[in-house]
């Protein structure tokens, strides 16, 4: 009896230790579970809209479930942090956007870009300048001209808050054109789309916001832009020049969105991912519903994107020690 027992064990044990080798792989298998996506940013935003499409995406790459979440607070320090803050199996990813730039200048937060895995940059929507339609001005070089000859205040400027991604904007363009940017006075605003109609109605005379927020001003002829600071024209508007172009700038800006993960990352887990968004990023669905939407597209891999951050970072710093606004 106790012979047969023992057989039978040793046999039961063969058959488990036959069926672990072909149990191990799929048990490794990443992703074997649903991912979450924070948003830093409220529900309904364009930044909640982007994550948004691009989970829906990711589930048809990955085969599993992509579940989004909004983590607001603290002019995106709550969300930012959350996603830094995770456990870096490739399960909680996040959308980063250009305020990770600009917290820890602010005194806001320690937080930086090195507090990620970069995967792929997914969005950029460069800043422009503009006027309104009946503007004397018809180039940039006449109205950086114009600013550097009058007295500090005759130009007003709105589109963000004090110190948002906007107003950054216009002063890195001055900063790096040698002109000083306390002369073009600031009118601090809720948004591109306040500011510009204030442009509309003549209380400012400079909206440094996206094409994007302007296009529909642009389309109906109540507003031009004189150029966009980005290394490339618009696919919007093909006939509006680049800083390079109008003014010989190379200062470059604009609002991003891009998905990242905790540092940390391994780097098989990293990889597919990439890949993954990559293939969202070329998908018909994903181009169609940032067209709609109005939103610009731009691609980097992880590598890169972390390149991206990182001059962005030091760029959107040495602006906001010019203008006053770093801590």
């Amino acid at each position: 009896m106790l012979r047969r027992t023992l057989l039978g064990l040793m046999a039961s044990a063969g058959v488990v230790a036959g069926i672990l080798p072909l149990a191990t792989p799929a048990m490794a298998q990443y992703p074997d579970r649903p991912l979450t996506i924070i948003v830093p940013w409220g529900a309904g935003g364009g930044t909640d809209a982007t994550a948004r499409i691009i989970g829906s995406l990711l589930e048809k790459e990955l085969g599993q479930p992509v579940n989004v979440t909004n983590r607001t607070g603290g002019s995106g320090v709550v969300g930012h942090s959350a996603i830094a803050e995770a456990e870096a199996d490739g399960y909680t990813l996040g959308i980063a956007t250009v305020e990770i730039g600009m917290m820890h200048w602010q005194g806001l937060t320690n937080l930086t870009w090195e507090a990620y895995t970069p995967l792929a940059l997914m969005n950029e929507d460069a800043a422009g300048v503009q006027v309104s339609a009946d503007s004397e001005y018809e180039n940039l070089e006449g109205l950086l001209e114009a600013i550097k000859s009058s007295p500090a205040g005759t130009f007003r400027a709105s589109g963000t808050g004090q110190g948002g991604i906007w107003h950054l904007a216009i002063a890195g363009m001055l900063n790096d054109k040698g002109i000083d940017p306390a002369l073009v006075s600031w009118v601090p605003s809720e948004g591109a789309a306040p500011g510009l109609q204030d442009l509309v109605a003549g209380g400012v005379g400079i909206v440094p916001c996206s094409l994007v927020e302007a296009r529909s001003l642009i389309d109906a002829g109540r507003v031009k832009s004189l150029a966009v600071m980005s290394p490339d024209r618009s696919e919007l508007f093909p006939d509006v020049p680049t800083l390079k172009e109008a003014a010989g700038s190379d200062w470059q800006i604009g609002a991003w969105r891009g998905i990242v993960g905790p540092k940390g990352l391994p780097e098989d887990v990293a990889a597919k991912l990439t890949e993954a968004l990559k293939t969202v990023y070329d998908s018909e669905e994903y181009r169609g519903f940032m067209e709609k939407q109005g939103f610009g597209v731009r691609w980097a891999p992880a590598a890169e994107f972390g390149d991206f951050m990182d001059k962005s970072n030091k760029a959107l710093g040495e602006t906001m020690k010019a203008v006053g606004l770093a801590k």
